[in-house]
């Protein structure tokens, strides 16, 4: 195996045909080069370089050897380059994830401002439920995911972003759109359109129903929101959903929001990370942004009030820095 501190002794031997101006450009002894290139051809078993005079000329052996070795550290300036660029975020690639409801409404504001200050590195949007991408962090296919909060991680860390107010929908035409409220005895004889396991709202009406000893009437589970929609629209059933979701068909009278009786359900929004694994230089620049985006008292406001937050602040994004 070739030593590569030789073949570089050699390198600079061989491009200036002077141990002296070798010994000087390395900053080690000239007889140190001297030592290093002798060792480098009994390694070798040959002949690198002749004296002619007072100076050295490179054997045929050592021209060819020397047009190699200029290419081995033209392509170590080169990954000098690609190692400083990523370094300075000049390229790279950023691996985040987040529910289908954050990828929607809150993530375009974060990849556009990430993208003004970050315009070569490349963004992979991984989308799933709470639970995919907590499993998507620890088999580190995404380095930081947008999240509903899960309970007793410790290998996670978290930033917190928000929260999301989930209410009960039923269409405008059900029944229980004339009340004021839905009661737990709605929750357990109407047919409810359930978000899929793995899901921060499911996990939310899950623990609400658990707390209350009763159990949902569920009559179909799914991780689509439009399908959820649509069967609640067609009257089949209610459903939970943040609110951000059925804004547009609230405002179209197609669907009615109702508040639970004697209690508000809220889920916590975050950023999440795994603890013990150092960041790349891209997801920690992320994390940065979005601490910087989002301070932390506002991790209280509903993502309505985060997305408003983020539509101004983008406006003159990124902010100036010295």
């Amino acid at each position: 195996m070739i030593n590569l501190n030789q073949l570089r002794i050699f390198y600079h031997a061989a491009r200036n045909l002077s141990f002296t101006v070798a010994a000087r450009e390395l900053f080690i002894t000239q007889p140190a080069v001297t030592a290093q290139v002798k060792s480098f051809e009994d390694h070798c078993n040959i002949k690198l370089f002749r004296k002619k005079g007072r100076g050295l000329v490179l054997t045929d052996e050592g021209q060819t050897l020397y047009g190699h070795a200029i290419r081995v550290f033209e392509y170590e300036k080169e990954i000098e380059h690609v190692i400083e660029d990523m370094q300075k975020l000049k390229r790279g690639m950023l691996r985040v994830g987040a529910t289908k409801a954050y990828t929607l409404y809150i993530m375009p504001y974060l990849v556009q401002a990430f993208h003004l200050l970050h315009p070569h590195v490349m963004i992979n949007v991984n989308e799933g439920s709470s639970t995919d991408l907590i499993q998507n962090l620890i088999d580190l296919k995404i380095e930081v995911a947008l999240i509903a909060t899960p309970e007793n991680r410790p290998e996670l860390k978290f930033i917190p972003v928000a929260r999301e107010e989930i209410m009960a929908i039923v269409a405008a035409s059900h029944p229980l759109a004339k009340k004021e409220f839905l009661t737990l005895k709605d929750t357990t004889r109407e047919p409810i359109i359930m978000k899929q396991v793995g899901s921060g709202t499911r996990r939310v009406i899950d623990r609400y129903c658990a707390e209350h000893h009763c159990t949902p009437n569920i009559l179909m589970e799914t991780s689509n929101d439009g399908l959820i929609k649509e069967m609640v629209k067609r009257g089949e059933g209610i459903s939970f959903l943040v609110k951000p979701l059925f804004t547009a068909e609230l405002e179209d009278h197609q669907i009615v929001a109702l508040p639970i009786e004697g209690t508000r359900l809220w889920m916590d929004v975050s950023i999440a990370y795994l603890g013990m694994q150092p960041l790349s230089t891209t997801a920690q620049a992320f994390i940065d942004m979005v601490i910087d985006m989002v301070p932390a008292h506002a991790a209280s406001d509903d993502i309505t009030d985060i997305m408003r937050r983020l539509s101004i602040q983008q406006r003159s994004y990124p902010p100036n820095r010295p």
